[in-house]
Formats: structure tokens, sequence, C-alpha cells
């Protein structure tokens, strides 16, 4: 069953969506403005993104930047009520893989869906996947594991993890962490990261071909001798 999250401010629209999709078989994840939206994004992994742009608090461009800084490959279908080129010239400069306009017809949003899902559906997969030294990481089923042990991660390691090993052997910056992960980068949850990482070393440090380092003043780069020199 594919998971989407639908960010819409007009609950009445909202109702009438989430429902027909429902009856397609589709999880819906429902938000009703950008903040939330990208707080269950984060939580819950959505398979496929369906933004309004018209939004209060954060609206949906700027949500799809948030988005796509996490997950690079997740379809994104833009949801306008406006007829402007220069949305559309945005919101596929921002990496939005569709438009659709109101008022549309269930039909053709379904089709949509189901379209983008096929095309996208071997990327999300090795996306989900990833090999880190002698361990195999996989974020939709918030799993490390090697020959030796299986780790299920919490939510909060899971994507601190995921972030950290986009940019394998890059500068990741403090703040783009706690903003990705947290929402903000506030002293409380500072430290929190602190304890996190330490977490995710200690599984890690059977394996010397991988390594969290820490670039101080500046952020962390995941180490990973074979992705280097591969």
């Amino acid at each position: 069953m594919a998971k989407i999250l639908y960010v819409e401010d007009e609950l009445f629209l909202a109702k009438i969506v989430k429902e027909s999709l429902e009856t397609r078989s589709f999880e819906i994840i429902h938000a009703s403005d950008g903040i939330e939206g990208y707080q269950l994004f984060l939580a819950l992994q959505p398979d496929i993104c369906v933004l309004d742009i018209m939004m209060p608090n954060l609206d949906g461009l700027s949500l799809a930047k948030k988005i796509r800084a996490v997950n690079s490959k997740i379809p994104i279908i833009f949801v306008t009520a406006k007829n402007q080129s220069a949305d559309v010239v945005e919101g596929f400069a921002i990496g939005g893989n569709d438009f659709i306009k109101k008022p549309f017809s269930m039909e053709e949003l379904i089709v949509r869906i189901q379209n983008l899902l096929k095309l996208t559906g071997n990327a999300l997969a090795n996306e989900n996947f990833k090999k880190l030294g002698d361990f195999e990481y996989y974020s939709d089923k918030m799993v490390i594991t090697n020959k030796e042990i299986t780790y299920q991660l919490s939510h909060k390691e899971n994507e601190i993890l995921k972030v950290l090993t986009t940019k394998q052997n890059q500068k990741i910056e403090r703040a783009e962490l706690l903003n990705h992960v947290w929402g903000n980068d506030s002293f409380f949850n500072s430290r929190t990261l602190d304890v996190y990482i330490r977490k995710l070393r200690s599984i890690l440090e059977t394996d010397e071909n991988i390594k969290i380092l820490t670039l101080r003043g500046v952020g962390y780069t995941f180490y990973n001798a074979k992705e280097r020199y591969s």
C-alpha cells in the first residue's frame, strides 16, 4: 500500500481527496499546513508527496525545498489554484515531478500518482538501501545489519544516519543536521544530537572502514573508505 503525504489547507477539499484516495487502497497522511507536513514527512516516510502551493506558515514550494534536502528521489506533485508559469518553472527547478491545477478530477490525480510511483519505484527502492562498509543499511525498515548483529534503529537514530549517509565523505553542518531532524537547532536538541551520535558510533565501531567524524566547529562527515576510493 503506497503512503501519500497530502498537504492541503482547504479542509473540505482535503477530506474529499483523502476519502477518495483511501477507497483506492492508498494510505493518506494529511497535514493542513507546510510545517505540519514537514514534521509528518520526517516521522512517517511517505512514498509520494502531494503538496498544495498556497498554504499558511510554510507554502508548498518552500516545503518541497526542505523535503528535497532530505530525500532527492521522492515524487512530488504540486497542486495549484494559480495559472502562473513562474510557479511551474520554480516548482520544476526545486525538483517537483508534476503539477495538477484546481479544480481537478480524482481520476486525473490518481493516474498521476500511479504513474509517478511506477516511474520512481526502482529509484526509491535503491535509495532505501545503502552499503556502509560491512554493514547493510535499510532506511525504510530502520535497520542496520552485518554478519554479526542486526540493530533496530530508533526513529531519530535512523533520521540522523539517513542524512549523514546521503553525503558520504562530505561536510554536513551541525545546524543543517539539527534542522533536518528536529526542525530547529536549539541548545537542547544539540545536546540530544551528541547522545545519538555516540550511540551510532558504538554500533558502527566494529568496522574501521566507516566512521562518523566530528569536524570541530563545523559539523560531521560520514567517512566511508570504500565509497571514497571506489
